[in-house]
């Protein structure tokens, strides 16, 4: 779909009659593409207008790094070109998996339709259900019916949308692409394990803490929902960014 083809022109004229002079007035505004906030699902809503309401959470210097993301997005927008994005961690597991999800839903919200997010790690384990849990909270669909070490969940934003299959793999494995892609690394390690990225025309380290460092504590499931609600807060600000959705 073109540049053009996203955004839909509006044009209202009308007449004021001031001192017999008929004076009439172009106004021309532009709607951006969004999915309704009706159409997500119910308990999603609330959670993305506080997310978006806590920029000012974010540090300077972490946002100026964000920035180079919306950067990068804006670029391919100009050129209506597909927008392919893999986030990155070492086992594809907790962080990756969210960044992916949160870029998705920022993307769908904003009306990006070119934009498609995947997640991959420097090796596979599996989605871990912590991470799973954490992101049903906030508001996502996440199903499966696979019992197995590496179960494949469909995930979905909204009763309309697309839905997304997310199952751990190495970031070069199918379905990811293996060129004109922008790397996101989400942790340290997978950034110092792969300063070069093959095949990604564009590569950006945002790391996050790991989640893992509360599990089996009695804070495990706030450090979840605490790491979800960042990424969701800094992937929603990447997409704030853009002037030409």
């Amino acid at each position: 779909m073109s540049h053009q083809s996203r955004r839909q022109l509006l044009s209202d004229k009308f007449s004021i009659l001031f001192g017999g002079v008929v004076v009439v007035l172009a106004f021309v505004g532009i709607v951006e593409k969004q999915t309704a906030a009706s159409e997500l699902h119910p308990e999603l809503v609330k959670y993305v207008q506080e997310r978006q309401s806590e920029f000012e959470l974010i540090p300077d210097s972490r946002k100026a790094e964000l920035e180079k993301l919306s950067l990068y997005i804006e670029s391919r927008l100009e050129t209506a070109s597909p927008i392919h994005m893999t986030f990155i961690c070492t086992h594809n597991s907790r962080r990756s998996h969210m960044a992916q999800l949160w870029a998705a839903v920022a993307a769908t919200h904003h009306g990006v339709e070119q934009f498609k997010s995947y997640s991959g790690g420097t090796e596979a384990t599996a989605f871990n259900p912590r991470a799973v849990a954490a992101l049903q909270r906030a508001g996502l669909s996440l199903t499966t019916d696979e019992i197995r070490p590496n179960p494949r969940y469909k995930v979905s934003c909204s009763s309309t949308g697309e839905n997304w299959e997310c199952f751990s793999k190495i970031y070069h494995s199918p379905p990811n692409p293996t060129a004109n892609f922008c790397a996101v690394m989400t942790c340290s390690s997978a950034d110092e394990d792969c300063p070069v990225v093959a095949g990604a025309d564009a590569r950006f380290a945002i790391p996050y803490v790991d989640p893992k460092v509360s599990d089996n504590t009695p804070e495990e499931s706030a450090t979840y929902d605490e790491r979800s609600a960042q990424i969701a807060r800094e992937m929603f600000y990447v997409f704030s960014k853009l002037k030409s959705k």
